[in-house]
């Protein structure tokens, strides 16, 4: 843990964790109730903790050894024995909500997936890794967000699915200097990209059809996974639809940009996050 670390309560680090990430997800549960915020707060922070793992340690065995023991403190977590301050605030939510540990450790499960795997043959091979890192995600939050009907998980897990997608659009040329190509082979062949462009960043009339391609799956994900909430769950859910909304939003940004992902990084500024935040919250 950082040295600040030792100067906060659990709540506070989860908080800072969160807030430092810059990531659209912080704004998307900024006008939650106090105890579903803290909640997600601590399920966001733990994602953080595992996810900087992978992607601070040049060493693979190394990051493995700190994910085996990020499985070990959920384990004594959920024992009642929590030492790191992202599982102390946790485990607060378990008592509340129901996170089952197993989905926990899926995630961690899908972060271990990018120290052995830096490609996927096809959709189908991705989507197990966007299914650990992501749609399980959405499921923990649907819990902690709250429902009625069931259907709502179907929600969560497709929503998941397109959020990690356009993560995965968004930071093609990122991963890409990592050694990682996360879009499917068998995709890159259907559009004539050899992998060198990926990780030469070489644009192609092939590369822009293919990003081309990739978006509207995303956007056909986001359509589909909005379209099976249920009504009457749709106030309680409403951060994730804040979430789609920023998301959906960077997607046509990088779209009227030429899909210029291979040699940079397209972002909302926090201002326009929080416009689209507290408009999309207020809508629904």
């Amino acid at each position: 843990m950082p040295p600040w670390a030792e100067r906060m309560t659990p709540d506070e680090y989860c908080q800072r964790k969160a807030a430092q990430s810059g990531s659209s997800f912080y704004y998307s549960f900024l006008f939650l109730p106090p105890e579903r915020r803290r909640a997600i707060t601590a399920l966001y922070a733990f994602c953080r903790e595992v996810d900087d793992v992978v992607d601070e340690c040049a060493d693979a065995q190394l990051a493995r050894t700190k994910l085996a023991w990020w499985r070990a403190e959920l384990v004594g977590a959920y024992q009642g024995k929590p030492s790191h301050p992202v599982t102390q605030s946790l485990i607060e939510a378990t008592r509340s909500y129901n996170l089952p540990q197993e989905l926990l450790m899926e995630i961690i499960d899908g972060m271990e997936m990018d120290l052995a795997q830096t490609r996927y043959p096809d959709f189908k091979a991705l989507q197990l890794y966007c299914y650990r890192v992501a749609s399980v995600v959405g499921l923990l939050a649907a819990e902690i967000f709250g429902y009625e009907d069931r259907r709502t998980l179907k929600y969560a897990h497709d929503l998941g699915l397109a959020f990690q997608l356009t993560n995965i659009i968004r930071d093609v040329g990122e991963d890409a200097r990592r050694g990682r190509i996360y879009l499917p082979i068998d995709e890159l062949a259907r559009f004539g990209v050899p992998t060198g462009d990926i990780l030469h960043a070489r644009y192609s009339n092939g590369f822009r059809q293919l990003m081309a391609f990739q978006m509207d799956r995303a956007e056909q994900l986001y359509e589909q996974a909005c379209a099976q909430l249920p009504a009457e769950d749709r106030r309680a859910q409403r951060p994730g639809l804040v979430m789609a909304a920023i998301y959906r939003t960077l997607l046509r940004e990088i779209r009227r940009d030429g899909c210029r992902v291979l040699d940079r990084r397209m972002t909302l500024t926090p201002i326009r996050k929080l416009w689209i935040a507290w408009r999309t919250w207020s809508s629904n």
